[in-house]
């Protein structure tokens, strides 16, 4: 089924030539059946990039889903066109009367800052309220995972040594649960983050299970035993580039950066580098539609 998509927006034409199924809203009118309404909190800078990684994802299901796109109010994005975002974005106070079956709040490259120093902390603890009782359940990435980690349950981050960038091998815990169901023993994921999370820190937390993990970079999957937040704390959705996009950004700013662990054929960066994390990255969020959003949100919001 297709997702419905604001009119116009640049990723289609992208969706379209992956052969992805969107609909405009003036043909989504004529659809007799309750479609999933998803929120997509884009906090990246680069939010066309990530429009088209998680539309691409939300398009893999027999569902029809709706989706709205939110910015922040009360922080200036420096990398996309206000024109863009006044097109295609609303603010929370534009939806703040409504219910969403899904949310997906995104990640941010503001590892460095404390939570409270960001710009936008109080912002999103108010939107991280409002979805408690107007989202039947939100999928946190990275920093989002973080801030959803420590806003809801005290889970501290810590900062790494090192910048975490690379392919690892992660495991899984427990595959009776339905957010893994259909995993292999062992997949691959991407990281890309400067602070972490501790298996010490969640295990103490009764409302918390850790799903999947790596050896080499630490906590991945973490949900709520209810369901209603799931936390990633890599970038499943990642393409194959992205990486590699990221490193000749930070080499560009002079940072004294390592090259991504794992990824680059014979660690060489002018080799392109194959996705061999696609597969798991549509079971997971095919998953967390069917069985956290679409079999337990209500058929009318009351």
């Amino acid at each position: 089924m297709p997702i419905k998509i604001p009119q116009g927006l640049p990723v289609n034409e992208k969706l379209k030539e992956e052969k992805i199924f969107t609909m405009a809203e003036e043909r989504a009118k004529t659809q007799d059946i309750r479609p999933l309404n998803i929120v997509i909190l884009n906090l990246m800078p680069e939010k066309e990039k990530t429009e088209l990684q998680l539309l691409r994802l939300l398009g893999n299901t027999p569902l029809q889903v709706n989706v709205t796109f939110l910015n922040m109010a009360t922080h200036v994005s420096k990398n996309v066109s206000a024109s863009h975002l006044n097109t295609f974005y609303s603010t929370f106070e534009d939806i703040k009367d409504l219910r969403f079956d899904g949310m997906i709040v995104t990640g941010a490259p503001i590892e460095h800052l404390k939570f409270e120093d960001v710009n936008y902390w109080e912002e999103l603890v108010e939107i991280m309220e409002w979805s408690k009782k107007s989202v039947t359940s939100v999928f946190n990435i990275c920093w989002g995972a973080q801030a959803a980690l420590y806003h809801h349950y005290g889970i501290k981050k810590y900062e790494l040594p090192k910048k975490l960038s690379g392919i690892y091998k992660h495991s899984v815990r427990d595959f009776k649960l339905e957010l893994v169901r259909g995993f292999d023993e062992e997949y691959l994921a991407p990281h890309s983050r400067y602070t972490e999370v501790r298996r010490e820190d969640i295990e103490k937390n009764d409302e918390l299970m850790i799903v999947s993990e790596s050896e080499e970079a630490g906590v991945f999957l973490v949900m709520s035993k209810d369901g209603k937040q799931i936390m990633a704390t890599g970038h499943l959705e990642y393409e194959a580039t992205t990486l590699a996009e990221e490193y000749e950004r930070d080499l560009a700013k002079g940072l004294n950066i390592e090259m991504p662990e794992n990824y680059f054929p014979g660690n060489n960066p002018d080799n392109l580098p194959p996705n061999n994390w696609r597969s798991h990255t549509h079971l997971l969020f095919s998953n967390w539609l069917n069985y956290y959003v679409y079999q337990e949100t209500p058929f009318e919001w009351s």
